[in-house]
């Protein structure tokens, strides 16, 4: 049973702490809404990796076959909306910026938790590299030919656990920049950073072999 934690903690972790587009932008909606809309996303992020490692437990090999031939339209679907996140988050940041009229405007429908939720679910849901990380440590492991249904349990649950709690860190983080960059300008400043590292990201997500 501590092996099925100890590799489900491991695997949670190793798929959520690399620093990519999804994290980038998890930190930069936190700053610019609220903490509670950003553990929200959080939660999302850890949602589709916990549901993914359920997937590679149930599925194995057979998964990773099934998704071969879609992992090219998968991966520009998610660099598509990526970008598009980059690009509305750099346009609304110029938008504050530049008055207090527009700013006014702009902030009467902010994102709720409920759909940052579900935004970073599906972000994280059609990323490929989720679910073949997860299969192919189940396939690698020995023990998990072996494992039973409650150690499996395990596994996933500890995964899913790891993972939120690095999200929540992040989201951590990103609440805490927005207090300290509480001005036009810093928040602006933030807001397009955060979008171009996006946007570089989406096109390495691109340009990188399958």
């Amino acid at each position: 049973m501590s092996a099925a934690l100890v590799a489900g903690l491991l695997a949670g972790y190793g798929i959520a702490m690399p620093v990519g587009a999804v994290a980038t932008y998890l930190v930069a909606l936190t700053a610019r809404t609220s903490l509670r809309t950003g553990a929200c996303a959080a939660l999302g992020v850890a949602t589709a990796d916990g549901l993914y490692a359920l997937i590679a437990v149930i599925g194995g090999s057979a998964l990773t076959h099934a998704i071969q031939p879609i992992t090219g339209p998968m991966r520009w679907g998610a660099a598509a909306v990526l970008v598009v996140l980059a690009a509305h988050g750099a346009v609304t940041a110029i938008a504050r910026h530049r008055g207090p009229g527009t700013a006014a405007r702009t902030d009467e429908t902010p994102i709720g938790p409920g759909r940052a939720y579900l935004g970073l679910w599906g972000i994280t849901m059609m990323n490929p590299v989720t679910v073949i990380y997860f299969a192919a440590l189940v396939l690698g492991s020995r023990a998990s030919a072996e494992a039973k249904p409650l150690q499996q349990a395990v596994f996933v649950l500890a995964a899913c656990a790891a993972s939120a709690s690095w999200q929540l860190l992040l989201a951590g983080g990103g609440a805490l920049l927005g207090r300290l960059l509480t001005g036009s300008r810093g928040r602006l400043v933030t807001a397009m950073v955060s979008s171009t590292v996006m946007t570089v990201l989406a096109a390495r997500m691109l340009l990188s072999p399958s």
